[in-house]
């Protein structure tokens, strides 16, 4: 399975019967399956959202925005819950406005699921943990 590095950008190659044992990239050795959102630029969310084999969670946002900042804890939750099965990660609309306008987000906070290199579904408000468990899976 292939996945892009959160951090560095680098694409990895993971065994499937690997996925359990905290696969690290090659390159720069940070997580490849981390239990937590990763901040990510748009950039390396499109590399991943083309290239890897786990679906690919983004919730889309702003450091003003009331209910992101309350649909944050949520996301963290959801994020280990997901564990394993999915990737979650997050995209500062106001310090990277390409990305927002790339995926054509109109409001915030939206989940957008990308698998198989495709938008999959889209969410937008303030959802709890559940929901997005529930909506991801």
């Amino acid at each position: 399975m292939k996945l892009t590095c959160l951090a560095c950008g680098q694409l990895n190659r993971v065994p499937q019967e690997r996925l359990s044992a905290g696969p690290k990239c090659a390159t720069c050795g940070d997580a490849l399956l981390p239990r937590r959102p990763v901040e990510v630029d748009s950039a390396t969310l499109s590399k991943a959202m083309r290239n890897d084999g786990l679906p690919l969670v983004v919730d889309f946002w702003a450091p003003w925005c009331g209910p992101c900042r309350m649909m944050a804890p949520e996301f963290e939750k959801a994020a280990a819950a997901l564990h394993g099965r999915a990737r979650l990660v997050k995209l500062n609309t106001e310090a990277d406005p390409e990305g927002g306008a790339r995926h054509a987000i109109r409001s915030i906070p939206t989940m957008v699921k990308f698998a198989g290199g495709r938008e999959a579904k889209r969410q937008s408000g303030a959802v709890a943990a559940g929901q997005i468990v529930a909506w991801a899976g």
